[in-house]
């Protein structure tokens, strides 16, 4: 029996480990959350699916030296980050419209010509979104409102809210976020539903 539990337990180590257990746990979080979300199964996919097609675009067709992430939600992609010019900007923008499979139905091009943030300022920018999703759980006085269902992208210390949302969640959201400290500035993306 002893035998039997130490073999079990360096299998579960090796599984940990191996980041085998990352990906357990990832795809569970990811199960829950399609339960949650206002995006049909097809539509989420799709949506992972643009990211990182776009992403790979990004960099095979733009010159090095830029640092830019890409979200999508229903089918609209936010591109933030750092590029080093106007002309590069422009191309990444044009990039995510030509992205045809899935299609692209809006591109919102947040891009700004600089250097690349440093280790630091995306450190804080990940504090500071965990920051607002933690404050959305705030808002309890909305019947059926899942915080869950926005999605918090941060930039610079500004933060952009993307989801499928009705306008009293959309009003909600961005008084908490905006009375969070560090945020400069909040940028509402949200497509409205009845």
């Amino acid at each position: 029996m002893n035998e039997w539990l130490r073999a079990a337990g360096a299998a579960l180590l090796a599984l940990a480990l191996s980041g085998c257990a990352g990906l357990l746990i990832s795809g569970a979080a990811t199960g829950i959350s399609v339960v949650h979300d206002r995006r049909t199964t097809g539509t989420l996919v799709d949506d992972q699916t643009t990211e990182f097609k776009l992403f790979d675009r990004l960099n095979a067709q733009l010159p090095p030296g830029n640092q830019i992430s890409v979200n999508c939600y229903n089918g609209v992609v936010l591109l933030t980050g750092e590029v080093i010019s106007e002309p590069v900007r422009q191309d990444a923008g044009r990039i995510a419209y030509q992205l045809n499979e899935p299609p692209v139905r809006l591109v919102h091009n947040e891009l700004v010509v600089a250097p690349p943030s440093s280790l630091s300022e995306q450190s804080s920018d990940a504090l500071l979104s965990t920051k607002v999703k933690t404050a959305l759980f705030q808002i309890n006085q909305i019947p059926d409102f899942d915080p869950t269902r926005v999605m918090v992208v941060t930039a610079r210390g500004v933060v952009y809210l993307m989801g499928l949302v009705r306008p009293v969640e959309a009003d909600a959201a961005t008084d908490v976020v905006s009375q969070v400290s560090g945020v400069r500035h909040v940028v509402t993306l949200f497509e409205y539903i009845n």
